[in-house]
This record gives C-alpha cells, sequence and structure tokens, in this order.
C-alpha cells in the first residue's frame, strides 16, 4: 500500500481555485518533495493530506485513511513541521515536547529526542531563547514526538542561514537513512536535489512534472556540458563533431574545451577517445548537468521563487 494516493484532488476558496487537479502517489519510506514557488498550491496540499483543512474534491488516502473522514486515527499517526511554529515565549523546550507528546497515544522518551536533536542543554530553556535554527530542530522533535510513519515538512528551511540549513538537511538525511516517509515541499532548488527520492514540480495549483530529480533533468531540452583542461594546447587541431554534440569550442589559451550534448556519457566517450589518439592528456574533466531550475523555467517559462 502505497502510503500516500492522490487523485484528482482539487481546492477552490470561492472562484479561485487553489489546487487543479493533482495526482501523484508516496511509495513507503520515500522522500517525497512538492517543489515550486511561493502561491504554488504546496501548503494547502499538504494540508490537505495532514486533515487540516478540507478538500473540495478528489480521492485522497494517508496511511490508508481519508483525511476528512478518520483525522483522529490519522493525525495519531503522523507527524507535523508546519512552515511556521510559534509557541508561548515562556513555556521551556522540555515542557513543549511533553505536552505534545500527551496529545498522541504513544510518545519516545523527550531526553533521547532531545539529545538527537542537539537540544538536550536548551531543555530548560524559555522558546524565545533559542535561535531559529534551534526553534526548527525543536518543530521537528515535536514532529517526531510520537514516532509516526509519515512525516510532512513544510518547508522546513526556509528562512533560516545557510550553515543552520545545512543543519537540518544533515538530520533529514538521518531521517531518511531510517526509511521513513516524508513529504516535504521547497522552493529551495538543491533542498530538493539533496533530499528526494522523487519530486513533483508544483505551479498555479497543478503538478507539471514528476519523477526523481535525474529523470527530470533528463527530460530537459538543456544540453549538458562538458569541460575539459589539457595538459597542452589544441588550437592546431581540427575539432570534429562529435556525437550528440550540439556546440564545441577552445576558450582561454587553447587548453580548454567545452563541448556541449544531449548525450554527455557518449559525448564525453568519443571526445576521450580522439584526445588520446592525438597524444593529449588530461588535466581535469567538469560535467554538469540542467539543474531542476533549468527543467523548472523550461517547464513554466519563470524561475522557481519568482
Amino acid at each position: 500500500m502505497s502510503a500516500i494516493s492522490v487523485c484528482g484532488l482539487h481546492k477552490s476558496y470561492g472562484s479561485v481555485e487553489a489546487v487543479r487537479g493533482i495526482d501523484f502517489e508516496v511509495a513507503a519510506g520515500e522522500v517525497f518533495g512538492l517543489l515550486g514557488p511561493n502561491g504554488a498550491g504546496k501548503t494547502t496540499t499538504v494540508e490537505i493530506l495532514e486533515g487540516i483543512r478540507q478538500r473540495t474534491s478528489g480521492e485522497v488516502r494517508v496511511l490508508g485513511y481519508d483525511p476528512d473522514n478518520q483525522k483522529t486515527l490519522l493525525k495519531d499517526r503522523i507527524g507535523v513541521c508546519l512552515q511556521a511554529t510559534n509557541l508561548p515565549d515562556k513555556i521551556r523546550v522540555g515542557e513543549a515536547l511533553e505536552l505534545f507528546g500527551a496529545l498522541y497515544s504513544r510518545m519516545l522518551n523527550p531526553d533521547s529526542l532531545l539529545k538527537r536533536l542537539q537540544l538536550y542543554d536548551k531543555k530548560e530553556a524559555f522558546y524565545h531563547t533559542l535561535s531559529g535554527g534551534q526553534k526548527q530542530r525543536l518543530a521537528i522533535a515535536m514532529g517526531l514526538i510520537n514516532d509516526p510513519s509519515l512525516l510532512f515538512l513544510d518547508e522546513p528551511s526556509t528562512g533560516l542561514d545557510p550553515q543552520v540549513r545545512l543543519e537540518i538537511h544533515a538530520l533529514i538525511e538521518e531521517l531518511k537513512s531510517e526509511k521513513r516517509t516524508i513529504l516535504l515541499t521547497t522552493h529551495y532548488i538543491e533542498e530538493a536535489e539533496r533530499l528526494c527520492d522523487r519530486v513533483a514540480i508544483v505551479d498555479a495549483g497543478k503538478i507539471i512534472a514528476i519523477g526523481t530529480p535525474r529523470e527530470l533533468q533528463d527530460r530537459s531540452a538543456g544540453n549538458s556540458t562538458i569541460e575539459i583542461t589539457c595538459n597542452r594546447a589544441l588550437t592546431e587541431l581540427t575539432l570534429p563533431q562529435w556525437t550528440n554534440a550540439t556546440h564545441a569550442k577552445l576558450t582561454g589559451d587553447g587548453r580548454h574545451l567545452t563541448v556541449a550534448s544531449t548525450k554527455p556519457g557518449r559525448t564525453l566517450v568519443e571526445v576521450v577517445k580522439w584526445l588520446d589518439g592525438h597524444g593529449i592528456d588530461l588535466d581535469d574533466v567538469h560535467l554538469s548537468r540542467p539543474s531542476l531550475e533549468d527543467v523548472f523555467i523550461e517547464l513554466t517559462g519563470k524561475r522557481l521563487r519568482e
């Protein structure tokens, strides 16, 4: 059974359609990402799956439950980290975790969880004294306190500085290694590429592409770029037309060769054989593929954060 199954999901607010017919499934143990700009419908979709918001139409099952009609059963088995978590200034970290744990039929050891998330030394600290990264780690701890089968992370690193974002990424990767099912929303390309097994690109309330990050990159019409640095100049040689190469040029002192290709693996083999045939050694090779940002621009005509 899929951890999440969504078919024909719609959500309207009067005449405004926030979600316009979304279909996807999330397998147990998978990290699935909803990637899109603010206002794309990601948070609305996730809130429907969590049982926070009712859908207008469509079929939804989360861990086998209908979020609209079986909220209590569902909420006992999922963990939720909202886009913004605000607690009373004077609540202590340990008290917050105990309070949230009391809402469920089972609870992990709070002290063990605080140690795991590097918050144990803040157990008696007031919430308002925590840094942004510590508040986010506490939010994740509250989402894990009931040892959920499925964890929702809505924009888990938004507004955090780069170093703290890396800490949150490392924590999510640790959860991923445990084969815990995770659905996260993000508008950070690098976050989706690093953390997600599969990604759905969402724009204007619809999924416009879905697959692994590599699959989505492979669908792009954009070329991969092969950059080669040789041990000597190639200026006296005529560059051939390699298979699948769309463009090739020498730059700088003639030792740097740049080749654009639709099939970079095949082209690279040909280029290396050609260089070897002329007795030229390679000092460096770099291959760059179209990013998910490139794919998004190609599909929507706009940048992800517009």
